[in-house]
Order: structure tokens, then C-alpha cells, then sequence
């Protein structure tokens, strides 16, 4: 068991997966996708460095990768985050707050069904709720009211994962609460430098029981990591790289024991895709 008495305990499975479902790029992201700048997307460089980041998950740390294809018809699809939370053997099918999103969870329904979870969907028409604005610690969720994801999507995931406490956390600068923080290991939360972002974190340490520890980093988009757990490889974690945010990379040279991988964003970031949205991670039980 891991040091550090009963959080480390209660959180040993914590980051530990066996399945990631990822989609490929249409060519329409380049010019149709969802964005909140107006930089130039190349799409070539988009796709080489969602082949990196799907190798990373399958050769570097031996997932069972199942990789769906590209839809011309939804740009943002290749963002397969927002489709879908899941939590132990069970998916919420989510309601995505842009429109033309929604088509993206059927695909991805059938998927989560055929790797054997427990399907909930979201229905109501009042509810909204992108995955990205959903931080599981493994202990609790944190859902960010945002400008995709409403009180009622809220509710509707609390109501799928009636064991763990859920708390809203308004987010209005950025467009999901993932796009400032994530999780880099049991009890720590990782979060950007900004205002907003220090802001929603302390609302998120007032809501809850539970002290995290935080590792706090000069970009917010840099906040943005995928922690893994992994029985042969122990913690890992995926994050953007020097290139692109150097001061955010030293930070993380701080965490020990920790394998650090830098994944390249930089086309992805330009349509407001981050590291975690690209893969839906799964932890599925061997079947006996």
C-alpha cells in the first residue's frame, strides 16, 4: 500500500485503467470545429500528434486502445471527452452544451455498451454537461458550470454516481473547469496560475471534505495532464510539452517517482482541446 496513511489507502485503484477510447480527426476540425480563437489549424501536424498521443496510451503504456473513426459530419469529434464520464463500471452518456456536438455520444454509447458498462443516459432536454467540465479525485466529482454544462447536468451526474459527492464550481473565463486543472495523483490537484483558475480552486477546497494538495503552474492550458496509476509502470503522467509551455514543464520535474511524458497539443489547443479530452479512460475488470 502507498505511503501516506488513509487517503493513500482508499485511493490505491485511483489513475489505474485498462481501456482508452480515442476518435480520429476529420479534416473538417481544421476549419468547422468548435474554437474560441481564430488560429490557423494544420491539420497534418493535428494528426501526427493525435497518432503520438494514441501510441503513447497503446505501445507506451499498454492500454487496450479502441479507436473510432473520423466523422466529416462532426468536427469536434476527435474530443471524445465531452461524450461521455465514467466511473467504475459505469457510463453517463452526456448531453454536450453545444448542439452540434450531441451527435458524438452515439457512437460513443455503442462502444461504452460493448465493453460491458453500465449505460445512463442523459435525456433532459434542460440538462448540459460537457466531460471536460467533470474533475473525478477519486474521491469526489467537481463539476464546472460553464457555458457547456448547466445545474441540471450536474444534478443528472450525481444522481448516475449517487457514492461520490458532487460540487459545482462556476467557470466563466475558460471553456471547461479541465481546462485549467486536472488531477496529478491521489489527493493533488494540478491548476494553473491564473486568477480564475486560483479562484475556482479555492471554491473547489472549500466544497469538500478532503485537504488536496496542489501543484500550482504558470499556464493554465499547462494544468491540463492525464495521471495514470499503472500496476508495471507506476505514475505517469501525460503532459504538454517544453516547447510549448517551458516554465509549466519545470514544475513538473518536481514531482518524484513520477514517469513524465510530454505529449504535443499544439494544433489541438488551437480549437480548445486539451490533453484529457482526447481519450475516454476506462477501468475495466477482468471478466472471470
Amino acid at each position: 500500500m502507498p505511503s501516506g496513511g488513509n487517503m493513500a489507502g482508499l485511493m490505491a485503484g485511483f489513475g489505474h485503467y485498462t481501456h482508452a477510447v480515442v476518435r480520429g480527426i476529420p479534416a473538417s476540425l481544421a476549419k468547422e470545429a468548435l474554437r474560441s480563437s481564430q488560429a490557423d489549424v494544420d491539420l497534418e501536424q493535428a494528426r501526427r500528434e493525435h497518432e503520438v498521443y494514441v501510441d503513447v496510451l497503446r505501445e507506451r503504456l499498454g492500454l487496450e486502445v479502441v479507436e473510432l473513426p473520423a466523422d466529416e459530419s462532426m468536427p469536434d469529434c476527435v474530443f471524445v471527452e465531452d461524450a461521455a464520464v465514467v466511473c467504475g463500471d459505469t457510463a453517463l452518456i452526456s448531453r454536450p452544451g453545444a448542439e452540434c456536438r450531441r451527435g458524438e455520444t452515439v457512437l460513443m454509447k455503442e462502444t461504452l455498451k460493448k465493453l460491458g458498462l453500465n449505460i445512463v443516459e442523459m435525456t433532459d432536454e434542460n440538462a448540459t454537461l460537457d466531460g471536460g467540465d467533470v474533475l473525478f479525485t477519486g474521491r469526489e466529482f467537481f463539476v464546472g458550470l460553464s457555458k457547456r454544462t448547466n445545474q441540471r447536468g450536474a444534478e443528472i451526474l450525481a444522481d448516475a454516481f449517487k457514492d461520490y459527492a458532487v460540487s459545482t464550481v462556476p467557470v466563466s473565463d475558460w471553456l471547461h473547469l479541465k481546462s485549467f486543472c486536472s488531477m496529478g495523483g491521489p489527493g493533488l490537484i494540478i491548476i494553473g496560475s491564473s486568477e480564475p483558475a486560483q479562484k475556482a480552486l479555492k471554491i473547489m477546497q472549500q466544497m469538500s471534505d478532503h485537504r488536496y494538495d496542489k501543484l500550482t503552474v504558470p499556464d493554465d492550458l499547462a494544468a491540463n495532464t492525464i495521471y495514470m496509476n499503472l500496476p508495471d509502470k507506476g505514475q505517469v503522467l501525460l503532459h504538454m510539452t517544453a516547447e510549448e509551455h517551458p516554465e509549466s514543464i519545470k514544475v513538473f520535474e518536481k514531482l518524484k517517482d513520477y514517469t513524465l511524458i510530454p505529449v504535443s497539443n499544439s494544433e489541438k489547443v488551437k480549437v480548445d482541446g486539451a490533453l484529457t479530452c482526447c481519450s475516454v479512460l476506462i477501468n475495466k475488470k477482468a471478466s472471470i
